[in-house]
C-alpha cells in the first residue's frame, strides 16, 4: 500500500508518456477508462487505419535493422507484408487493397533515404525528469545532423500536415527534450513524415519554446495525477467493477472527478459504448473509416 505522504516532503514525481498527458488533455473521462479502471471497459472493434499504421511503423523499425545490401525498397514492401495487421477492414479484399497501398507507400518513402545514415535510434525509448514529471516515451527515428539531433515521427493519416502540426506537438517536444538528455545532445528539430504525400512538416524549436511545452507537459500531470490520488484514496486496489457514466461501485463525486469532453472526436473513442455524453456529440464510426477515400 502506498504510504501516506509526511508534511513538508516532496510531492512524488508522476511517472508519464505523452500519450497519457494527451489523453487526460483531450478527455479525462477516457483516462479513467484507459489507465485507472481495472479491468478497463470493453473496447469497440479495432480500427483499421491503426493497423496500417502499426503495420508500416513495424516495416520501417525493422528496415533499419536489416543488413545494409537489404536495405532497398522491396525489402520495405515485404517487411510491411509479412507483418500485415488484418484487423478492422471490411474484408479481405479491402485488407489486401490497403495492404498493396501501404506496400507503395512504404517503399517511395524509403526510396528517399539513405541507407548508410544510421539513425541515432530507431524504436528508441527516452525519458526525462522534472520536478513534477518522470516522462518517458519512443521515439519511431532519431537522426543526428550535424553536432544536433533531430526527432523524426512517422504519420500514415489521411490528413496532411503542417508546420503548426510540429510546433504545437506536446509529444515531439518532450521527445525532444528526453532525447537531449538521454543523448546528451542538443535537440531542437521535429519532424512530421507523412508517408501517403511523401511530405515533411518540420520545426526548429528554441530553448524557450521547448521549455514551454514541458511546463505544459507539468501543468497537465498536476491535474491528472490530483484526480488519480483520489481515485486510488477511494478505489484502494484501483479497480473498476462496471461501465456506464457511473459504473457500479463508482460514486458520482469521483466519476465527476473525469468529465467526459464531448465532440466531433467521440466518433473514434474506443470506449464510447459507455459514455452516453459521447455517443449524444457524434455518430457512430465503422471500423474502417478512417481510411483514406
Amino acid at each position: 500500500m502506498d504510504q501516506l505522504p509526511l508534511e513538508g516532503m516532496p510531492r512524488r514525481l508522476y511517472s508519464c508518456t505523452p500519450s497519457r498527458l494527451n489523453t487526460w488533455l483531450e478527455c479525462p473521462r477516457r483516462h479513467r477508462f484507459t489507465y485507472m479502471d481495472r479491468p478497463s471497459p470493453q473496447k469497440g472493434p479495432p480500427w483499421a487505419h491503426n493497423s496500417v499504421g502499426v503495420s508500416v511503423h513495424n516495416a520501417l523499425a525493422a528496415w533499419w535493422r536489416e543488413p545494409y545490401a537489404r536495405r532497398t525498397p522491396v525489402t520495405a514492401a515485404v517487411l510491411v507484408t509479412s507483418g500485415w495487421i488484418n484487423e478492422g477492414f471490411r474484408d479481405a479484399e479491402q485488407s489486401a487493397a490497403w495492404r498493396d497501398r501501404a506496400r507503395e507507400m512504404t517503399a517511395g518513402y524509403v526510396a528517399s533515404l539513405d541507407p548508410s545514415d544510421e539513425p541515432v535510434g530507431v524504436e528508441r525509448t527516452v525519458a526525462a525528469k522534472t520536478s513534477v514529471i518522470a516522462v518517458s516515451g519512443r521515439v519511431d527515428r532519431l537522426d543526428r545532423r550535424g553536432d544536433e539531433l533531430v526527432v523524426v515521427d512517422y504519420k500514415t493519416g489521411r490528413r496532411p500536415l503542417t508546420a503548426d502540426d510540429a510546433r504545437s506537438s506536446l509529444a515531439l517536444a518532450v521527445y525532444a527534450v528526453a532525447s537531449s538528455r538521454v543523448m546528451h545532445r542538443p535537440c531542437h528539430r521535429v519532424e512530421l513524415h507523412h508517408l501517403p504525400t511523401g511530405t515533411i512538416a518540420e520545426w526548429e524549436h528554441t530553448d524557450a519554446s521547448l521549455a514551454r511545452h514541458l511546463s505544459r507537459a507539468e501543468d497537465i500531470a498536476v491535474e491528472a495525477s490530483d484526480a488519480e490520488d483520489r481515485y486510488r484514496d477511494w478505489s484502494g486496489t484501483a479497480r473498476a467493477r462496471g461501465a456506464g457514466r457511473t459504473p457500479p461501485g463508482v460514486p458520482p463525486e469521483i466519476d465527476a472527478l473525469f468529465p467526459p469532453k464531448p465532440g466531433p472526436l467521440c466518433s473514434w473513442c474506443d470506449f464510447r459504448r459507455h459514455c452516453p455524453e459521447g455517443q449524444a456529440a457524434a455518430g457512430d464510426r465503422l471500423p474502417w473509416d478512417g481510411l483514406a477515400d
